[in-house]
């Protein structure tokens, strides 16, 4: 197996958006295991995956991003990026006034907006972002005054849209304390190498009754709840290679379909042909 790719922050500075150009397109294409060091922006932004996989990390979480869902990331809020299927990665970085969070269109401080998450897709929401202008502010380049108010228009809507787009329960909460997040980075590793908290717990040297504290403590939860959004991340990666319902089920450990099935109505309250939309 390869190495991982480490990458610096994907050149934010030649897509710096303003009030002229509110809402600026990068596309770039990364491959399996690059990894993209933490990094922050000043403005809002929105990652989502043209094509592929890739997983966001921040200080406290981890969120997968498929084709079938954004991420949105406040200003200044650090992050990293793990490529977890070949990518086309698109990121939209938005211009917002000075103390506003939330897309542009809001009239309030909405507190949902101050913090990382992740939104449905739409078609609408997905077409208007890939036919953004995604060249860099290179050698003296500029828009001419029709593609200019062309892109005005595409990004008045795109902000719109991005108000209306749903949020879907797919951020892993991740802790502070050193052992956990050891812990619960193995998991996210390989969910699927033990079930029990009593071996991921040896694993990491400490008793079932520590590890279970720690949960409790620092992340308001239990072992199991926490490892079963694991699970739907890595289902969502699962159904991004359009494999069957069936195949993702035995992949994550479950006897059968049904026994998946249930698990996700009663986690998200959504059926999976739903929530796994790719």
């Amino acid at each position: 197996m390869s190495p991982p790719v480490t990458r610096g922050p994907l050149t934010p500075h030649l897509y710096l958006p303003d009030a002229q150009r509110p809402v600026r397109a990068k596309l770039l294409h990364l491959n399996t295991d690059t990894r993209v060091v933490p990094h922050h922006h000043a403005c809002a932004q929105i990652a989502l995956s043209a094509t592929g996989v890739v997983r966001m990390t921040m200080t406290d979480g981890s969120f997968i991003v498929p084709p079938s869902r954004a991420l949105w990331i406040p200003p200044g809020v650090e992050h990293a990026v793990s490529v977890v299927e070949d990518a086309e990665l698109l990121t939209l970085y938005l211009h917002q006034p000075r103390g506003r969070f939330g897309p542009k269109v809001a009239r309030t401080l909405d507190t949902p907006w101050r913090q990382c998450r992740v939104l449905e897709v739409s078609q609408l929401l997905r077409a208007l972002a890939l036919e953004l202008d995604a060249r860099p502010d290179v050698c003296g380049f500029t828009l001419s005054a029709d593609e200019l108010q062309r892109e005005k228009r595409l990004s008045a809507l795109l902000f719109d849209e991005l108000r209306r787009a749903r949020p879907v329960p797919l951020g892993i909460a991740l802790p502070l304390e050193k052992r956990l997040r050891a812990l619960c980075q193995a998991v996210l590793d390989d969910p699927t190498r033990h079930t029990t908290l009593a071996d991921w717990a040896r694993d990491a040297g400490a008793s079932p009754r520590t590890v279970a504290r720690l949960f409790r403590s620092e992340l308001q939860t239990s072992f199991v709840q926490w490892r079963q959004q694991v699970l739907l991340a890595r289902a969502v990666t699962l159904a991004a290679r359009r494999l069957p319902m069936a195949s993702i089920a035995a992949e994550l450990g479950y006897a059968s379909a049904s026994a998946f099935s249930a698990m996700v109505r009663r986690t998200v309250g959504t059926p999976p042909s739903r929530f796994l939309v790719s």
